[in-house]
């Protein structure tokens, strides 16, 4: 998929996952960081792929509900007084 549309632009010599316009963001508190971990959780549920964040198999959204049975992650220190 990114070979073919490598191809469309002959300028694009190697595969690029990432986008020329993204816009970092500083993650300065714990409400911005929730924030933005409740965003990724919720795009299959955006997507219409899933209804509950939960549901989609390889989110961390489960690990925060407890569920480590698929990944297990290391969230010492990253639960930021979120659970």
């Amino acid at each position: 998929m990114m070979e073919s549309a490598a191809k469309k632009k002959r300028n694009i010599t190697k595969r690029q996952f990432w986008q020329h316009n993204n816009k970092p963001i500083e993650l300065w508190s714990n409400k911005v960081i929730k924030q933005k971990i409740d965003y990724i959780h919720n795009n299959p549920v955006e997507a219409g792929f899933v209804t509950n964040a939960i549901d989609w198999k390889y989110s961390s959204a489960r690990n925060y509900a407890e569920d480590q049975t698929v990944l297990k992650i290391d969230s010492e220190g990253l639960t930021l007084g979120m659970l």
